[in-house]
């Protein structure tokens, strides 16, 4: 291998060889765009230098082997004799660098202005040492990367001295608007500004039409200038004029065209630095890929499209394994079957359904323009995701989404023909009758609906696939429509007995008479769950184990026979248990395990969970008899009634999932006897590996190891993933972005009244869920399993499923960034009587864990105390992977970047 490539000799496919930047620069060279000319030296170098560095743990010690270890002469005589007259800037290149999901920016160092053959070449010994510094190390493993992987090449480059610099996003890196530039600029070298050491100017430009969008000026005073021997000066200037922008609008103009070719040549979103130098001319130092941005779903539709997150509005913010997003995309066909509209290849799914990142989504186009739409859709997300609810309204008045379809006939019609064919006024009327003997019904159908799962004997792997595809399309979907509306038949209960009290009862008073509702499967799942703690209590040997071993050690042992049983009515259940390629509780208990021994640090009697449950339950019948005493006579006897009715049918809500997540198990365990005989032949290296393929390529007879350990790789990378919008524009940009002031002038359309503001004074203000207040540690937990929660701790999530819920038993309080007062979360919250605020933004960001909190979930109000910094770093320290930080995020003012 070379030891010295010119740009103009530099390939993309050499990552290996020159390094992210290098590669970059060379492609970019090779496309005739405006590089400085330079060269790089390459990993070989660097290899031969690191040759004796065996441990890679200790970056202190690697940063001084690098350092002391004398460059070999050959080398450094091919450096010398490849550099050109005058200084240079000198740039780290490593081979884990500027890649399409993690550009490093700012991890390795780059020195400005050297001038001299040994200050460049100690600037290249710095450049290699700095591949060990804390933060390359730290960054390296926030994204999964082996440090023996990774080797630095070193870019020497002729430097611009530059009149005017800065760095030029070709999307918004806000907004997430894509083709639009982006700019920021000040006087000097580019360093002040990809430093964040000013205030620049900043620039959205509109590529098309050379249009400035937005200018807001900065002031400027600080400029980084270079020195006559060497190096560089940081300068302040006294003499700025700050109503003066230090790019006219011609400059601009080239510079978003520049940024317009550079995206073409990468055919993605780019983030460049620039230079302007004395003459006028635009030089390009840098491009890499903006890795922040949430990709578009890949699809091929006319005119604006508008995605909405189901994987977020589900409370699942990991990605999908690729079989689980085959069996949504084959249940999304089901779905529009049930709505009239058969799809012709029912693996592909739905029209509506798309992916992006492992997510699911659905397009909400015609939602948005059809009128029934707008009036159904948002009430109905007021009460289950608060916030996308606001995000759909405030595209309402965008001009591109403007109303098509005005008239309810078909709606109605539609609606009308599915409930007949489901029997759902029968069903509705008969749970009002009788909700015991309406839940015991629905029960014996999806038992009915399960025994008919069982593939044919014999049947070859195409055939269990294909049968595993038709439960998914035929078997399904139905069980929902069949069986939600005894549940449904809360909600005109509610109505009425809160019409009846009109100016008698609070909404929170309300919210008591649902505390401890019978039949809900996940409550009777979490008591149980409750229960089997107490059992084991009772063995002390067995409790010491459980608090003292971890859960994934005990989870490979034999288990106790209360949790043998506890597994076989419960087993089918998951984390994220929607996606049927997740394992399911019966294969790795161990998030039972860990939520038991969350039960067993519970010691106080009066907090026990069965206590609190039955408490609930005495209070919202207590409710029931205030209210109708409030309303008296024949009213108040209309309001128990109904109250008593709404508290018998509410808990039902959750038995359609239930049923749902147990056809799941079934299907998934016959998908791991096809993983089986898959791996048998050698088309897979393990049997799971079947749950990172589709439906269609599991029966296709061909060797899918490889294709499953690309995917894997990509699903690690997805779970690092903290951002997720819950609306998104086919043109990149995120609604809720733009309320929220990211926006840059002309990007959102006329997107408005995002996430609701509120949040003076340290607050967070969301929707209030389940009424009281409460004060206590704040716990943040991104996933519940491994997760501990100290009894009293207050949970500040994401969002939930039921596998969370086990959580709640022992929490003081709830805090979600998603949900609205009937999302599965406040639900159950309510059903313990802890108080509950959802819909909460950035409240795992916001809150740190150890901090005290007070949660009012009267109010929707959650105040976050100032004095408590201290105590969250201490109370954090050992809890850190209960939050994960967000170290994958870059700006331009994050990258810091030494000089010489």
């Amino acid at each position: 291998m070379d030891v010295i490539r010119k740009f103009a000799a530099i390939e993309g496919s050499m990552l290996a060889e020159v390094g992210g930047k290098a590669a970059n620069l060379g492609v970019l060279t090779r496309a005739g765009l405006p590089v400085p000319p330079g060269f790089c030296v390459t990993t070989e170098a660097y290899r031969r230098i690191a040759a004796g560095l065996d441990d890679v743990s200790d970056a202190a010690r690697a940063r001084r082997h690098i350092l002391e270890t004398p460059i070999p002469g050959d080398i450094a005589r091919a450096v010398v004799a490849a550099l050109p007259e005058g200084p240079v800037a000198v740039r780290s290149s490593a081979t884990a660098e500027d890649l399409p999901y993690a550009s490093f920016a700012g991890q390795q160092d780059t020195y400005l202005n050297v001038v001299g053959p040994e200050a460049v070449l100690d600037a290249v010994r710095r450049c290699w040492a700095s591949l060990w510094t804390d933060r390359a190390v730290a960054y390296r493993d926030s994204n999964g990367i082996d440090h023996r992987s990774v080797r630095l090449a070193v870019v020497v480059q002729e430097m611009v001295q530059s009149a005017t610099a800065g760095v030029m996003f070709t999307a918004n890196p806000i907004t997430g608007r894509r083709h639009q530039a982006v700019i920021d600029a000040a006087p000097g070298l580019g360093e002040s500004v990809v430093s964040g050491a000013v205030n620049p100017d900043h620039f959205t430009v509109d590529p098309d039409t050379g249009r400035v969008l937005e200018r807001r000026l900065g002031d400027k005073r600080l400029a980084v200038r270079s020195l006559p021997g060497g190096g560089v000066e940081h300068v302040t200037r006294n003499d700025v004029d700050a109503g003066a922008a230090c790019l006219t609008d011609a400059q601009l103009r080239e510079l978003a065209a520049l940024g317009a070719r550079v995206e073409s040549l990468y055919g993605a979103p780019q983030d460049t630095e620039w230079a302007f130098d004395a003459s006028g001319r635009l030089w390009l130092t840098q491009a890499r890929p903006i890795t922040t941005l949430f990709p578009l779903p890949d699809e091929r539709r006319d005119g604006l499209r508008v995605y909405f997150c189901f994987s977020v509005a589900q409370g699942v913010f990991r990605p999908f394994t690729p079989m689980g997003m085959a069996a949504a995309r084959a249940m999304s066909s089901g779905v529009s079957e049930l709505f009239g509209s058969p799809v012709a290849t029912p693996l592909a799914g739905a029209p509506a359904f798309t992916e992006s990142a492992g997510r699911l989504f659905i397009d909400a186009t015609g939602v948005l323009r059809s009128r029934v739409g707008r009036a159904i859709v948002p009430r109905v997300f007021d009460f289950m995701e608060a916030r996308s609810a606001r995000v759909l309204r405030g595209l309402f008045d965008d001009p591109r989404l403007s109303v098509t379809r005005t008239s309810w006939a078909p709606f109605a019609r539609r609606l009308l023909k599915i409930m007949a064919r489901n029997r759902v006024p029968i069903t509705l009327l008969r749970a009002l009758a009788d909700p015991a003997g309406a839940e015991r019904r629905a029960r014996r159908q999806a038992a009915a609906h399960l025994a008919r799962l069982a593939p044919p004997a014999g049947a070859s792997v195409a055939e269990r696939v294909d049968h595993v595809a038709t439960a998914l399309v035929r078997d399904v979907v139905p069980i929902a429509p069949r069986i939600f509306p005894v549940a449904v038949g809360a909600a005109p209960m509610l109505l009425l007995a809160s019409r009846l009290l009109k100016g008698r009862a609070t909404p929170a008073d309300l919210q008591v008479v649902l505390r401890g509702v019978p039949r809900n499967v996940t409550t009777e799942m979490d008591l149980e769950l409750w229960a089997l703690a107490q059992r084991l209590r009772r063995d002390p040997e067995v409790a010491a184990r459980f608090l003292s071993e971890p859960a994934d050690v005990l989870a490979r042992e034999p288990l106790p026979a209360p949790v043998r049983e506890f597994l076989s009515v419960y087993g089918h259940r998951a984390v994220a248990e929607i996606d049927l390629g997740l394992p399911r509780w019966s294969e790795d208990p161990t998030h039972v395990i860990g939520m038991i021994a969350n039960y067993l640090r519970l010691e106080d009697p009066a907090l026990a969970p069965d206590a609190l449950f039955a408490k609930g339950a005495a209070e919202a019948e207590a409710m029931i008899e205030e209210l109708a005493r409030r309303a008296g006579g024949l009213r108040g006897r209309l309001v128990r009634f109904a109250l008593g009715r709404a508290r018998e049918l509410v808990g039902v809500r959750e038995l359609p999932k239930f049923l749902i997540v147990q056809i799941f198990a079934e299907l998934r365990a016959q998908l791991l006897g096809v993983g089986v005989e898959l791996a048998a032949k050698g088309l897979l290296a393990a049997a799971d590996d079947v749950f990172f393929v589709t439906l269609a390529e599991a029966k296709s007879g061909t060797d899918l190891r490889g294709r499953v350990a690309e995917r894997r790789e990509r699903y690690e990378r997805e779970l690092r993933r903290r951002h997720l919008p819950r609306v998104l524009l086919s043109d990149g940009t995120e609604p809720e972005a733009v309320a929220s002031g990211g926006a840059s002038g002309g990007a959102s359309g006329g997107a408005s009244g995002g996430a609701s503001g509120g949040e003076a004074d340290g607050a967070l203000t969301g929707s209030p869920a389940s009424p009281g207040q409460v004060t206590g540690i704040a716990r943040v937990v991104l996933d519940p399993v491994g997760a501990k929660l100290e009894p009293g701790e207050i949970l500040v999530c994401p969002s939930t499923d039921p596998g969370w819920t086990p959580l709640f038993l022992t929490a003081g309080g709830l805090v979600m960034e998603m949900g609205g007062p009937n999302s599965h979360g406040a639900v159950v919250a309510r059903e313990y009587g802890i108080p509950a605020v959802v819909g909460a933004p950035h409240a795992t960001d916001r809150v740190q864990t150890g901090q005290t909190i007070t949660v009012d979930g009267t109010s929707g109000i959650v105040t976050i105390e100032d004095d408590t910094a201290d105590a969250a770093a201490d109370h954090t320290a050992d809890h850190t992977a209960d939050h994960t930080a967000d170290t994958g995020m870059t700006s331009s003012s994050q990258r810091n970047a030494p000089v010489a």
